[in-house]
């Protein structure tokens, strides 16, 4: 089984759905990959250091609203063990630190490279638009650091980014996370565990049914 997921980066709910994901495979029986696919939530330029607060009281027009959404999200994410630091959290377009996840999946280290971003990003308040950040962290988990930086600072990657935000379109997918099993299954959010356990023993099932046939 192959699952596929498109993702974004700063998306708290991407970041409560790989983690339920991860906890799901564990006892899951078969083998199982997992492909992360670039989605930006946000494609537009944003400012450095935009504190998501301002951000997301400017689209959605009520900050009151705004504190109830980061409330509800922290709360659960908590449960899963993730920390969400609204007080540090700041917005940024997600482009360049794809590009830099698609670099870390060449060297098998994609998974890695994710999560490092998204507690940096949820947790210490990164800016994941800034490419010396981006590189500094790549650095982090073992990847060359100054190599990192110039490969940011280059085109490279840009047609992977952009070939997964293509095949979004194609494929329909408006939100995210959206898990795509086989190219044959679709499973959207961040469902509860059990959800999703659900859902994918029903998947295998099906798909051990087809291969008798």
């Amino acid at each position: 089984m192959n699952i596929e997921i498109w993702y974004d980066l700063v998306c708290p709910w991407c970041y409560l759905g790989k983690r339920r994901l991860e906890a799901v495979l564990l006892g899951f029986g078969g083998e199982v990959s997992m492909t992360f696919r670039a989605y930006q939530l946000d494609p537009a330029p944003v400012p450095p250091r935009l504190p998501i607060r301002r951000a997301m009281a400017a689209k959605v027009g009520d900050p009151r609203r705004v504190e109830q959404m980061l409330a509800h999200v922290t709360a659960i994410a908590r449960t899963e063990g993730l920390a969400l630091n609204y007080d540090r959290a700041v917005a940024a377009n997600t482009f360049d630190a794809h590009r830099l996840v698609a670099w870390a999946a060449a060297q098998e280290l994609q998974l890695n490279m994710i999560e490092t971003l998204q507690q940096a990003h949820f947790a210490d308040g990164a800016d994941l638009a800034s490419p010396a950040e981006l590189a500094r962290l790549a650095g982090t988990i073992g990847l060359d650091a100054r190599a990192a930086f110039a490969y940011l600072a280059s085109p490279a990657g840009t047609d992977a980014v952009n070939a997964d935000l293509a095949e979004a379109r194609e494929l329909g997918i408006t939100s995210v996370p959206t898990f795509v099993v086989d190219r044959r299954f679709v499973i959207q959010g961040a469902q509860e565990p059990a959800a999703l356990r659900s859902a994918l023993e029903e998947i295998a099932r099906r798909e051990a049914v087809d291969a008798a046939q």
